[in-house]
């Protein structure tokens, strides 16, 4: 259940990396995917594991994988890998397609929730259950950090 919907491309992203602009182009293609905890990765929307088990759809997570798998660079699975999957950049340089992540559980140690950079003020993102992927600020007090993907880090084999 893919929605179409018109985003105004930021004249920033003609300075993003090819493979930033490639991942957030595949991010924006699934606004309006259902969100299902554990659901979605390399290969597009899936069936998520627990609340998410009768949802085909992704997770924060599982939509990141899927937009970077399209750019052929392999992100890994979770927060966790991601947030450890390429150079952390301060906000104030974001580019489209970065990864922006959230730390809303401070019982737990890393990120929590992941989107993709639409501009310096806005992401994509699979933001909860009961949510579809949708546009929102990516201006929250729980921002942890910014991360590029390293180019050179597991690209997709053909």
């Amino acid at each position: 259940m893919c929605t179409t919907v018109l985003v105004a491309w930021p004249a920033s992203a003609m300075a993003a990396s090819a493979s930033g602009s490639i991942a957030l182009r595949a991010a924006l293609e699934m606004i309006g995917v259902p969100y299902s905890w554990g659901g979605g990765g390399v290969h597009g929307p899936g069936y998520g594991i627990g609340r998410g088990a009768r949802t085909k759809g992704f997770d924060c997570s599982g939509l990141a994988e899927y937009a970077y798998a399209r750019a052929g660079i392999l992100i890994g699975t979770t927060t966790t890998e991601q947030w450890r999957s390429g150079v952390r950049v301060a906000q104030e340089v974001v580019e489209p397609g970065d990864l922006v992540f959230y730390d809303n559980d401070p019982k737990r140690p890393g990120p929590e929730h992941v989107g993709l950079a639409l501009d310096g003020e806005r992401m994509v993102h699979a933001p909860h259950t009961g949510a579809l992927v949708r546009i929102d600020s990516l201006d929250r007090p729980d921002l942890l950090g910014v991360v590029r993907p390293d180019l050179g880090r597991g690209h997709v084999e053909e």
